[in-house]
C-alpha cells in the first residue's frame, strides 16, 4: 500500500479501503483459482495494481467515460482503475470462465458498481466505447485489428478517443505495422522501481 500512498497521495478513504482489501482478496481466490503467479501474488502492488493505475498518470478519464478492457485476465487494469475513477464505466472482458469468476467475486465483494463483466470472446463484443485498454493480452498489430472499430470518434476526455496498451520490451518492430498515430509513455518517468524500467503504455489514436 506504500507505493500507492507514494505516487497516488490523494486517493479517498473509500478508495484506500478498496485497494488495501485487494491483497487478501487476490490471495484467497488465488490459491482457488489462477489468475496470477503464485510466486508474483506478493508483489500484487508493485507488478499489478501500480501498473494497473499507470493509465492514471496519462489521463484523467472524466465522469461518464466508457472503457473497454480487452483480456482483463484476473481484473488488470480495469479493477484497479475502476476503484481509481468511479464516475467513468469500465466492462471487464475476457473469454475464461475461470477467470471471469473470479472478476466477479471481487467486484462484488468491493460493490464496485461502475464495473460491468462479460464473458465472451472479444471479436463478439458489439458495443462501442471511448477507450479501450489492455494489459499484454496480445501483440500489439492484433490487438489493433481486434478493437480499432469498437472505439465512439467523438470523445470528450483530454485526450482523443483510443487505446491504451500496457506493455514491456521492444514495441517498434509491433509499431511498424499499424498504421495509426501513436505515443509511447516509458512508465519509469512516473515510477521508480526496477520493475518499470522497460514497461511502457503506448496511446493509440
Amino acid at each position: 500500500m506504500y507505493l500507492l500512498n507514494k505516487y497516488f497521495p490523494d486517493l479517498s478513504p473509500k478508495q484506500l479501503n478498496c485497494f488495501e482489501r485487494l491483497q487478501q482478496l487476490y490471495s484467497k481466490w488465488n490459491s482457488q483459482i489462477n489468475v496470477i503467479s503464485k510466486k508474483d501474488i506478493n508483489n500484487l502492488y508493485e507488478h499489478h495494481i501500480l501498473h494497473s493505475l499507470s493509465v492514471a498518470k496519462v489521463i484523467q478519464f472524466k465522469k461518464n467515460t466508457k472503457i473497454l478492457d480487452i483480456g482483463t485476465g484476473g481484473g488488470f487494469p480495469g479493477i484497479p482503475l475502476s476503484i481509481f475513477f468511479p464516475n467513468s464505466y469500465f466492462y471487464l472482458n475476457d473469454s475464461i470462465g475461470k477467470k471471469i469468476k473470479v472478476v466477479k467475486a471481487i467486484t462484488n465483494e468491493l460493490d464496485l458498481k461502475n464495473v460491468y463483466i462479460e464473458h465472451k470472446r472479444a471479436e463478439d463484443i458489439n458495443k462501442k466505447f471511448d477507450f479501450i485498454i489492455g494489459r499484454a493480452v496480445t501483440n500489439l498489430p492484433d490487438f489493433y485489428k481486434l478493437v480499432k472499430n469498437k472505439i465512439y470518434k467523438n470523445g470528450f476526455n483530454d485526450l482523443t478517443n483510443g487505446i491504451l496498451y500496457l506493455k514491456g520490451g521492444d514495441i517498434f518492430y509491433e509499431l511498424k505495422k499499424i498504421k495509426t498515430k501513436y505515443k509511447i509513455y516509458c512508465l519509469n518517468k512516473y515510477f521508480f522501481e526496477d520493475f518499470y524500467k522497460t514497461k511502457k503504455l503506448i496511446y493509440l489514436y
